[in-house]
């Protein structure tokens, strides 16, 4: 379980917003909804512990995070805005460098598997800077087929993607979920997802 209690936010003397709690069980998603410079991906980056708590707390398995922070990383995968893929490397390249950062074993098979049912079939040697910017999206979220984090944390993964992508992805999420996997998603697309969802909508 993940859970966020009365989370706040400021950016100089700026309140984004306050008092924000919410829970996920296995097999959940939740859609963070909110007006642009309302702080949405802000509370991500804390929900990820990438960003310092002003105030609240963070439980993973009803634990504070700050407790026991590699359990908790062990378990996350997040996608930012920022997709952290390294240019002069092909999509193959980078999901075996990641995997290797994060010391789990990947075999070329699974990489393969995982960037073709992205629809990279065909791009998976071609060095990252020559790709789309959909198609380097495609490489970014390919990452999650191959990671074993309950919990995915993501900041508009469906941006940049064409219809047949975002399809993709929409299913790539359903089997995160019906395998008890946990969602956490700021989108502008409308949502459509199996499994347990919510709406929280974010304001000042």
């Amino acid at each position: 379980m993940f859970s966020v209690s009365n989370l706040s936010c400021s950016k100089g003397d700026k309140r984004l917003f306050s008092g924000v709690s919410f829970t996920l069980q296995p097999g959940q998603w939740l859609h963070l909804e909110g007006d642009n410079g309302v702080g949405k991906t802000s509370l991500l980056r804390l929900a990820c512990g990438l960003s310092a708590l002003e105030d609240g707390e963070i439980t993973w398995n009803h634990q504070p995070v700050v407790q026991n922070p590699e359990a908790f990383r062990a378990n996350l995968a997040y996608l930012g805005h920022q997709l952290a893929l390294k240019e002069d490397l092909t999509p193959m390249e980078n999901l075996r460098a990641d995997a290797a950062v994060a010391g789990r074993p990947l075999q070329p098979e699974d990489a393969l598997k995982a960037l073709a049912q992205l629809g990279l079939r065909g791009r998976e040697h071609l060095p990252v800077r020559v790709l789309s910017q959909g198609q380097k999206r495609r490489t970014a979220l390919a990452r999650l087929l191959v990671s074993p984090a309950k919990l995915w944390v993501l900041d508009e993964p469906f941006v940049a993607l064409d219809t047949a992508a975002q399809s993709a992805l929409a299913q790539i999420i359903n089997g995160h979920l019906a395998k008890q996997g946990m969602v956490l998603l700021t989108s502008h697309q409308a949502v459509s997802l199996g499994g347990v969802g919510f709406t929280y909508r974010l304001t000042a």
